[in-house]
């Protein structure tokens, strides 16, 4: 059973569109998106640089537009599962039919300049903690004043707060964790710190009409499957300023009987993951159009059920 994934913000890297963009049509589609958002994708996709492209406004459209061109230029594929981490949860959204690709984009858009705005009111990041037990882990980051703001299992967690909190991470570090990794990320997403965001979210969702879920849907909310196309964007609107717990997403996959897992692009961060936390399923990230190759194999070997 084929698992199709999505990588949050903080995946992106200059020029990480541009070879994708030689595929038939793809230059067409991306226009068009653009068009119909405001946003240059194709300019901050190819020619922008890593600080242009950390901008959560930019970030967030950016992303679920590549995730989207990948998987069409995988052609016909019926996964068995799909899911995304964080402003991935929009691009899996939309393979799993519950908003058109314009609407996402047009929602994350939004979310994107609210959340760069909630980001604006006070100087926040996130962190990533390599190594660690979360029992321990989420106490210590709880007394620092910080949020546990993705639990993304195999043995990673990501602190979210204020810089001074995060500074103090640093020097104060859980005993177990190896390293402490700040992310390409401008503010504490999944944080209270975001609840400006959530009611501008929530007014743009209002104009919407969901679709019942095509393909089973796993929530970052709790890992568990939604199949009602509202409460998907109700739940899209909420994990702005909640915790995402990949950790059970993953262990979906696993009650599923996940076999394989494709990341869309810009891949990478989710298949490693599931390297050390799903033993025994095959993964594919599409980094670049030669990845396409591979991921079409494992399409065929692994049929949906």
């Amino acid at each position: 059973m084929l698992v199709l994934v999505a990588p949050g913000q903080g995946a992106q890297t200059p020029g990480f569109l541009t070879p994708w963009l030689e595929l038939p049509g793809a230059s067409d589609r991306i226009a068009a998106w653009s068009d119909a958002i405001g946003l240059d994708l194709a300019h901050y996709g190819t020619k922008a640089d890593a600080d242009e492209i950390r901008d959560t406004a930019v970030a967030q459209p950016l992303l679920v537009a590549a995730g989207l061109l990948s998987a069409a230029a995988l052609g016909d594929v019926a996964p068995g599962v799909v899911a995304g981490h964080s402003v991935g949860e929009f691009t899996a959204a939309a393979f799993a039919g519950v908003l058109d690709d314009t609407a996402a984009l047009r929602l994350v858009r939004t979310r994107g300049l609210a959340m760069a705005e909630a980001a604006a009111i006070t100087a926040t990041g996130m962190s990533a903690l390599l190594g660690g037990d979360p029992e321990v882990t989420v106490p210590h980051l709880e007394k620092l004043g910080l949020t546990a703001a993705n639990v993304n299992g195999a043995g990673q967690i990501v602190a979210a707060g204020t810089l001074e909190q995060l500074a103090a991470l640093e020097a104060d570090k859980p005993e177990g964790v190896r390293r402490v990794v700040a992310l390409k990320v401008a503010g504490a997403f999944h944080t209270h710190h975001m609840a400006p965001a959530v009611a501008k979210l929530e007014e743009a969702a209002q104009e919407l009409s969901p679709a019942a879920p095509v393909t089973r849907y796993v929530s970052n909310k709790d890992g568990q499957v939604v199949t009602d196309g509202a409460e998907v964007v109700a739940r899209l609107v909420g994990q702005v300023a909640n915790p995402v717990r990949w950790d059970l997403c993953m262990e979906t996959f696993q009650e599923l009987g996940a076999t394989a897992l494709i990341e869309v692009c810009p891949g990478g961060t989710l298949t490693g993951i599931a390297k050390r936390a799903l033993p025994g399923v095959a993964t594919v990230a599409l980094k670049t159009p030669d990845d396409l190759d591979a991921a079409r194999t494992l399409i065929a070997e692994h049929a949906a059920v």
